[in-house]
Formats: C-alpha cells, structure tokens, sequence
C-alpha cells in the first residue's frame, strides 16, 4: 500500500509499519493530492461515503467504498454519474460475493441445482454492548452518522436476496425497533418478487448472533451456519438438501480470505484484465430497496421499490 489517511496518525503508525505503508498522512485531502495513488479505499462512517467518494472520483482515483454505498439511493446515483463522468471504476465493498463459498451456491443455483429459488431467508444479527447501546455513543448508534442495523448489515440480507434470485423486488414490509436516539437497533423485512419469490431479512444490534442464509427452491435448498457472510479463514460449508430430504449433503470449500480476493478482484478491473463483477447501478438499486425498507418500517405500510 502506497499511502494511509488518518485523522489520527500517530495511532496508526504500527499499523503502517507492519504492513509496510511508505506515506501516512494526518488529512484525505493529501491522499487524493497524492499523484502515485490510483486508486483508493473508503472505510468512513457511512455518512462520509457520498463527500469523499465523489471527491475521489474527481481528483481521478479510482474507488472502492465501504457497504452501504451511501445514505440513500440519491446519494449513490451521483457517486455512480460521478464515476462515469470522470472515467473511473467505482465498487461497493460487499465481500462476501468473493468468497468461494458463495460463489460456489450462486453457481450451482445458475445451473437449476435446486430449481427456480422461490424464498431467502437471511440473518446478521449480533449483540452489541447494553451500556453501548444505552449510550448511543458508538458511530452506529448515531443517526446523522448513518447509523441503525438496516444500513449496517441489513444491507446484506437486500443484496444477497437479490443477488440470488436475480430479480428486483417490487414492494417491501417491515418491522423495526428504535433507540431513543432515533436508529432502528431490530429489523425485520419482507421482500416480494416478481414470479411470487419472497425474502425475509433479519438485521439487529440487539440480539444473539445470527449469521446465517437459506436459499429455497422448488427441488432443493441451501442452508448456511452462522458464518454466512463473514467466515475469516476457516474452512466453510454448506448444506444442500433435496426438497423430501430432513439432512441433506454437506458440501466443505477451504478456507479464503474474501476481503482479500475482493480487493484483487477490483484492482483487476481497474487494470483491464477483468470485467466488473457488479457495477455501481447495482448498488443504487440496492440502496433503493433499502430506502423502501426505511419507509415502511416507519409507517407500517407497504412501500413499493422505486426501481
């Protein structure tokens, strides 16, 4: 790595020398100033995805920015005009699309292995700290920060539904519990599918862990433990289960680090021996399903998707 942009760089400065980072700067600014970066990862708070990425894109870096793309679909339509205008590869940092596993799954549902997919269900749920939460201090609890589980790791559960159905949802549901802060801590989300596929979400700072997916289908089903979307590097598996079958086979994949083949995924791009694996519209209609997600949870309706 070339160069670190820290408010706080006397705090990073083992992290730079162990991972041998040649510039480590006190401002962003002098990243982007920085003609030998090409390219730049974005790790802020979600609130900072918009400012710094389309700040990026015009000082002629390419980006790969942090999950959830932006606050809102608003926001990530002009992070990707911006990309496009000024010719430069933009990527959301969803990782768990580059592990061998869950290609593994999106592969053989491609192929029909477990007919046309008609329902996803999908967890990540964690317990964060009573006194955390109660404080509403940390940068998830804070609303004008970008905080709450939908965006957080609710995000998830939307891009792997429609990752896997291959479809755009037509109408949302949801159910949510708020802080006194204003961020919904406890989610719960439905998604209708043209074609009568459905998918639930389930997102929380609240609860005991759950890191899990199921794909459903008419001949078969996939079912995930609960390191569904972060595994580290430890061996993986899954279960596929023939649709009369209580057991199913275990199916191991070896152990990779995703966050790793992500980054070499998006360096491949920018340097032309690769075609993107999604592209930024990609997560503008994520960040649109999240949006309707928001919206229903606040009023108990059914939104519709603006897709």
């Amino acid at each position: 790595m070339h160069a670190l942009g820290t408010r706080h760089p006397e705090n990073a400065e083992t992290i730079a020398s162990q991972n041998g980072i040649r510039n480590l700067y006190d401002n962003y600014e002098a990243v982007l100033r920085d003609r030998a970066v090409d390219a730049v990862y974005i790790p802020l708070p979600n609130h900072l995805h918009h400012p710094w990425t389309i700040r990026a894109l015009e000082a002629g870096k390419h980006v790969l920015c942090e999950k959830p793309m932006a606050l809102n679909a608003r926001q990530a339509f002009e992070m990707a005009q911006s990309a496009e205008k000024n010719g430069r590869f933009l990527m959301e940092g969803f990782m768990y699309r580059f592990h061998p596993r869950s290609r593994r799954i999106r592969s053989l549902i491609g192929r029909g292995a477990i007919g046309r997919p008609c329902m996803v269900r999908s967890a990540f749920c964690f317990h964060m700290d009573d006194a955390t939460v109660n404080q509403g201090l940390n940068v998830r609890m804070k609303q004008d920060l970008g905080g709450g589980v939908l965006l957080d790791v609710g995000c998830y559960g939307v891009s792997l539904a429609r990752w896997m159905i291959s479809r755009e949802p037509e109408q949302v549901q949801a159910q949510a519990i708020y802080h006194n802060g204003g961020v919904d801590i406890h989610l719960v989300g439905n998604l209708r599918f043209p074609g009568g596929a459905l998918a639930t979400l389930e997102a929380s700072f609240i609860s005991a862990l759950q890191q899990t997916f199921t794909v459903v289908g008419k001949n078969a089903a996939i079912d995930l433990p609960h390191n569904a979307f972060i595994p580290w590097e430890d061996d993986t598996a899954f279960i596929l289960r023939q649709k009369d079958e209580a057991i199913g086979q275990t199916v191991v994949i070896p152990g990779a680090d995703e966050y790793q083949l992500m980054v070499e995924h998006f360096g491949d791009v920018v340097l032309g021996y690769s075609e993107p694996d999604y592209h930024p519209y990609d997560s503008i209609r994520n960040m649109q399903v999240l949006d309707a997600l928001a919206q229903a949870a606040k009023s108990g309706q059914t939104v519709r998707v603006d897709n």
